[in-house]
């Protein structure tokens, strides 16, 4: 009788092609885009802002300005002609995030080494990021600095030469400052866009279950379908049970074939390949885990709903929500303080970290059994819950008989 449903309930999945595309081919599709979108977010060598220079002081020390911002690779220079406010303000609207204007005098200000008044004139596009301008200002800072020093070594150089030599020292390649390794990456891997998307959707995507469960369930209690198996004396765990196992299945091809895309289909695309991590076994606990939260929570929404309009509705809600809580629409990384704890409330969360731990830190079976285990309870505990309002409803519509 178990193995009838097994087989009925992957005979009816396999009919419903529009859940079969919301669980295979929308997750794969977000991968895609999402590992496109975000390919230079994690591209150490591409330009972070971009600034004009109006140049009023036409010297060689803002011909150095120029050259000594134009070597860092982060921030390139459009060489847009700026020549009124009406322009600037044009710029600023446009692509720019600053327009450095550099003063007439500069040249002179920073040949005194006195503090003064600012030696720029910086103006923002009024949405650029706070990091940007920190990060432009620091340059700034940089350039008078290393200015100054070359004022010091030349005015030096004729008295002591020693110690000019140890200001010409001085110089150095920011670039070479610090060696950079990723925490639980090899030493010359980087993070990537792909191992924060695939991890994302693969997620949300198993989630979706809730679309064809919903919708065979609330047809068959329709049909009376339900009730007639109820009727040979086969127990809700049991009739769970066949209903269960056929997703379980079903979420561990989406999260397969999902990797095959991260792995096989995104690098032709442009972006990075997904690296598969270093333990099967951790996966394979995350995706079980999750697969039971997610059919949980679609089981208690099947039994709760009316209608399947209902339920793919309030489906698509929650998932949404659980999704944008828990890091799945924008990366935690990105999210305040506040946020970021919050997250913690989602049991997307709860699976996107143990599947980060697993493909983008490196870490095996023994630090992701924490979420594991808790996305497997809160998933037995909704089936719990669910079975007690099924059997609550079956109870009533045996008494109305």
């Amino acid at each position: 009788m178990f193995k009838a449903m097994l087989i009925k309930e992957f005979i009816l999945v396999l009919r419903d092609k529009h859940a079969l595309a919301a669980l295979f081919i929308m997750p794969a599709i977000f991968i895609l885009i999402m590992s496109m979108a975000l390919k230079d977010s994690f591209n150490s060598e591409r330009a972070l802002l971009s600034y004009a220079v109006v140049d009023q002081d036409n010297t060689a020390a803002s011909a150095a300005v120029r050259s000594l911002l134009a070597e860092n690779a982060v921030m390139v220079e459009d060489k847009v002609a700026i020549t009124d406010e009406n322009g600037r303000q044009q710029a600023l609207h446009g692509a720019l995030h600053f327009v450095l204007t550099i003063p007439a005098g500069f040249a002179a200000a920073v040949a005194q080494q006195q503090e003064g008044g600012p030696f720029f004139q910086l103006e923002a596009a009024v949405d650029v990021k706070q990091e940007m301008l920190i990060l432009f200002k620091a340059k700034l800072a940089m350039v008078v600095m290393r200015l100054r020093i070359d004022k010091m070594k030349e005015e030096l150089a004729p008295y002591l030469p020693e110690a000019a030599q140890k200001l010409a020292e001085m110089d150095i390649d920011t670039e070479k400052i610090a060696a950079v390794h990723f925490n639980a990456m090899a030493a010359d891997a980087k993070p990537t866009s792909t191992q924060q998307s695939v991890p994302s959707w693969i997620v949300f995507g198993m989630f979706f279950v809730v679309i064809p469960m919903s919708t065979i369930f609330i047809n068959e209690r329709k049909q009376h379908t339900l009730m007639r198996i109820r009727a040979m004396n086969i127990s809700v765990p049991v009739l769970f049970a066949g209903k269960i196992a056929p997703y379980l299945i079903i979420n561990q091809i989406q999260v397969w074939l999902m990797i095959a895309v991260g792995m096989f289909i995104v690098p032709l695309f442009g972006a990075e390949a997904l690296v598969l991590g270093n333990s099967i076994n951790g996966l394979l606990m995350v995706s079980l885990g999750l697969s039971l939260a997610a059919i949980g929570t679609s089981v208690l929404i099947a039994v709760l709903a009316s209608t399947v309009e209902q339920a793919t509705t309030i489906g698509g809600i929650v998932n949404v929500l659980l999704g944008a809580i828990g890091g799945v629409m924008v990366p935690k990384f990105v999210m305040p303080q506040a946020m970021r704890e919050f997250a913690d409330i989602s049991p997307m969360s709860w699976g996107l970290e143990g599947f980060l731990d697993i493909f983008l830190r490196g870490l095996g079976a023994a630090a992701v059994l924490p979420e594991s285990l808790t996305l497997a309870a809160f998933g037995v505990g909704l089936l719990f819950v669910a079975g007690l309002v099924f059997s609550a409803s079956a109870r009533n519509i045996n008494e109305n008989i």
